[in-house]
């Protein structure tokens, strides 16, 4: 795999940057569109032509974008391991209910 440069535009400005493969190439181009239109719309809230404040405002909702999607992560994580515990509680249960019904059914 070779690495390419390809140009991406982003809020009307062309920027050159290097990628590793097709696959690299199409994801950058979702990271663009994304990027892209999160500044379009920071821009038509914000009313403002400042493209340095609109990159730095924009950058700050997808880093909120991140944080928010980090937590929820994090609190699905916790979540699955409550879950977990609680799996290995009931299955341990079930041992010990077929060990007490073979202990049964061998005395009888």
């Amino acid at each position: 795999m070779t690495d390419r440069i390809i140009e991406i535009e982003i809020f009307g400005h062309k920027h050159k940057i290097k990628v590793k493969g097709e696959e690299d190439e199409k994801y950058i181009g979702r990271l663009t569109s994304y990027v892209d239109q999160r500044m379009r719309e920071v821009a038509f809230k914000s009313k403002s032509a400042d493209i340095l404040k609109i990159a730095v405002l924009a950058a700050l909702n997808i880093a909120d974008d991140y944080f928010v999607c980090r937590k929820k992560l994090d609190q699905l994580d916790e979540a699955i391991g409550h879950m977990e515990s609680e799996i290995e509680s009931l299955e341990d249960c079930l041992s010990k209910d077929e060990n007490t019904f073979k202990n049964i059914e061998d005395t009888t």
